[in-house]
């Protein structure tokens, strides 16, 4: 169902009011071939609204040639402001940048970052960033777990369906993700809901089984039929099942990288209004899953790069997988126990779909 600009300019508001916009201020919409129309103007009026001084960049889409989805997050590689320094400049100039582009795994996003600019993602669906607005009880919740993972030295993963994985941690940071940039030199992503770190390099070992209903992004698929990945000294080493895992293997095969297989950011969902079966509403082509990245109590993690934390892999190739009904624990602690948040939110709303069913 689509969504009314009225209410899209609210709910851009409220994300602006949150990311601390003041009047004045300079934002800078960054633009691709790809953005939402509707998101473009409603962004544009919102903060217009709200003060700030307003200005557009639009950059041409690059990578195209090289990937085998029209997917924003498909091939990380080269972005629009490489070799860019006039682009660059603008976006270092401005308070606040809200991407409708797409910057991401980049050494540009970190250099504007740095100098204190603050950037906030939003791609998804004008109907998808109404549903999962952002609030302050997101970012305490949200914290809250990061710094539970910033004290862990490791993380142990488990299910029924067969996963048995440990991710040492300590070496990378905790990141909160809650859909809004309140500090100066933050990134953040509307919508979210969730928490990661990167476990330390080549120290993840073990095994992780997809089951049915688990999904592999930016595929976009839903598993049908059990998929058993190796994980050894930090990497993939064997990927092994039907048809998707075929699939899955062809896909990371053509990027011609090793790195491809590093185990990435490894966390948790925390994100309540974001549905596991989002995705069996939508086109691929609409949107990237920011949905089954956050659904609560979800265990996500990755394949790929790593310079988002300060690593130094800058592979093109990212896989995100969103499984369901794991337990997590950090050093031996429940964080997840099949699925459930173990915190106030989560066991609540856990008992009362106990009762509904």
């Amino acid at each position: 169902m689509s969504v009314s600009d009225i209410d899209l300019i609210h709910a851009w508001k409220q994300v602006l009011a949150l990311s601390r916009l003041a009047p004045g201020q300079i934002v800078t919409v960054l633009t691709g071939a790809d953005t939402h129309p509707q998101t473009l103007r409603c962004a544009i009026a919102a903060s217009s609204e709200m003060g700030a001084r307003v200005n557009r960049l639009d950059l041409p889409p690059v990578n195209a040639e090289k990937s085998l989805s029209r997917d924003a997050l498909a091939y990380l590689g080269t972005t629009p402001l490489t070799g860019n320094p006039a682009a660059i400049a603008a976006l270092k100039a401005s308070d606040l940048v809200l991407d409708l582009m797409t910057l991401l795994f980049s050494p540009e996003q970190h250099d504007i970052l740095q100098s204190g600019t603050k950037i906030l993602l939003a791609i998804e669906p004008p109907e998808v960033l109404c549903r999962l607005v952002p609030t302050a009880a997101d970012r305490t919740r949200v914290q809250a777990a990061a710094q539970r993972i910033a004290a862990a030295r490791q993380m142990h993963i488990t299910s029924k369906a067969g996963t048995d994985l440990r991710c040492q941690l300590g070496n990378f940071p905790a990141i909160s993700e809650y859909g809004f940039v309140d500090e100066p030199g933050r990134w953040d992503h509307w919508p979210s809901g969730f928490v990661l770190t990167w476990p330390n390099e080549g120290e993840s070992h073990g095994r992780v089984v997809l089951d049915r209903g688990d999904i592999l992004l930016p595929l976009k698929d839903y598993v049908t039929e059990p998929i058993e990945l190796v994980i050894e000294k930090g990497f993939v080493t064997r990927i092994s099942g039907g048809l998707q895992a075929e699939i899955l293997k062809e896909y990371m095969a053509s990027y011609e990288d090793p790195e491809a297989y590093a185990v990435s950011h490894v966390g948790w969902g925390l994100q309540p209004r974001a549905q596991w079966s989002m995705l069996a509403h939508y086109n691929k082509e609409t949107h990237i899953g920011m949905d089954a990245r956050a659904f609560e109590g979800n265990f996500l993690w990755s394949m790929g790069p790593n310079n988002e934390a300060g690593g130094s892999r800058t592979t093109a190739c990212h896989i995100d997988i969103p499984m369901r009904h794991c337990s997590v624990a950090l050093d031996g602690q429940a964080m997840v126990i099949e699925g459930v948040v173990q915190d106030e939110p989560g066991l609540a709303r856990a008992a009362r779909r106990k009762e509904i069913a």
